[in-house]
């Protein structure tokens, strides 16, 4: 069947996560783009934007994403409008009515914990990536290429494993997702038993017994090893 508009980042993907000089979880490389994708949003013209300035007023964003923004921001007057509009609405909404709250400061740590516990592009991310989760089991449901292209990944992030098998659990019937479920962790059975073997040499490599003896892959299994775990973009080999 043609490719439809929502399918190509989910190949392109899949693609590259094995193309490349190093191998990644496709769903991590699909999150990587739509974070740049969101901060090139919100920092652009679309942040003077009413409804998007509400949101970004009222959310805020995650320690990470100011981090991101900081650093992609070159003379800081993006992030500078952005901050003015957002400690406004963070005043207003902690020191309502310029009175003391309660005397146990209950409700004020509500509100804290409330303006805490939210980000603006991690909404965001997330929501487009649950999109791409659906549109994933749709292409293994429908398209014998894209579950030969799942098969030839290397391995996801057990944060991403965790999410393909509840999506792929809710978008498919029983026996397809048996079948998605072998594969899958076949796919992650093989990769974890390689990342420990790498691991493991990189201890030996340490033990003098085992100075002469060459790398292998072990050189960058810490950082392979911290991906897997945490997700992320991969180093080169």
């Amino acid at each position: 069947m043609a490719e439809k508009i929502y399918t190509i980042p989910i190949n392109e993907a899949f693609d590259n996560a094995v193309s490349g000089e190093s191998y990644d979880c496709p769903f991590c490389l699909l999150q990587d783009m739509l974070e740049r994708n969101e901060l090139e949003i919100i920092l652009g013209p679309s942040m003077m934007e009413p409804d998007i300035r509400i949101e970004t007023n009222k959310k805020g964003f995650c320690k990470h994403h100011f981090d991101k923004m900081y650093e992609r921001t070159g003379n800081r007057l993006q992030l500078a409008l952005i901050l003015e509009s957002h400690i406004a609405e963070v005043e207003k909404k902690i020191f309502e009515g310029g009175t003391l709250l309660d005397g146990k400061g209950e409700k004020e740590q509500k509100k804290l914990k409330d303006l805490a516990g939210t980000c603006y592009i991690c909404d965001r991310m997330e929501y487009s990536l649950s999109r791409m989760f659906d549109n994933m089991v749709y292409l293994w449901k429908t398209e014998e290429e894209f579950r030969l292209k799942f098969k030839n990944q290397r391995y996801f992030c057990l944060r991403h494993y965790e999410e393909m098998l509840e999506y792929g659990r809710n978008g498919l019937d029983k026996k397809q997702f048996a079948e998605y479920f072998r594969v899958a962790r076949e796919i992650q059975k093989k990769y974890i038993a390689e990342l420990g073997g790498d691991v493991s040499w990189f201890c030996k490599k340490y033990d003098y017994r085992y100075d002469s003896e060459p790398w292998y892959n072990a050189k960058d299994s810490i950082p392979r090893a911290l991906t897997f775990f945490s997700g992320g973009k991969n180093v080169k080999s």
